[in-house]
C-alpha cells in the first residue's frame, strides 16, 4: 500500500467524492448562469409584451374563447409570467452577487 494506511485511503476517497460533486455542481451553475445571461434580451422582449397592449388583447381574446383550444398559452397566465420574471430577476441578482 506504499505506506498509506486504510484510514488515510478511506479519508481521501471520501473527500474526493465531495470535491467531485462540488466541481460538477459549479460547472452546472456556471452553465446555467451563461444561459441566463444569453436569455436577457429575450426576457426584455417578454417584459415589453407582458406590459404592453398586445398582451392585454391576447389575454382578453383568450378569456372570450377566441383562441384555439390547443394553443399553448402559459404566457397569458398573469401569475405565471409575473412569477417567471421574478424568479429570473432573482437568479440574475444571485449570479451578479457572485461576480
Amino acid at each position: 500500500m506504499n505506506g498509506a494506511d486504510k484510514e488515510q485511503i478511506r479519508r481521501i476517497k471520501r473527500y474526493e467524492k465531495i470535491f467531485d460533486k462540488a466541481s460538477k455542481a459549479l460547472k452546472r451553475y456556471n452553465e446555467a448562469a451563461e444561459k441566463l445571461d444569453m436569455l436577457l434580451p429575450e426576457i426584455k422582449t417578454l417584459i415589453s409584451y407582458y406590459e404592453g397592449s398586445e398582451w392585454k388583447k391576447d389575454f382578453e381574446d383568450d378569456e372570450k374563447g377566441k383562441l384555439p383550444p390547443d394553443l399553448k398559452r402559459g404566457v397569458l397566465s398573469e401569475d405565471g409570467v409575473y412569477d417567471l420574471l421574478g424568479r429570473f430577476d432573482e437568479a440574475l441578482k444571485n449570479i451578479n452577487r457572485e461576480k
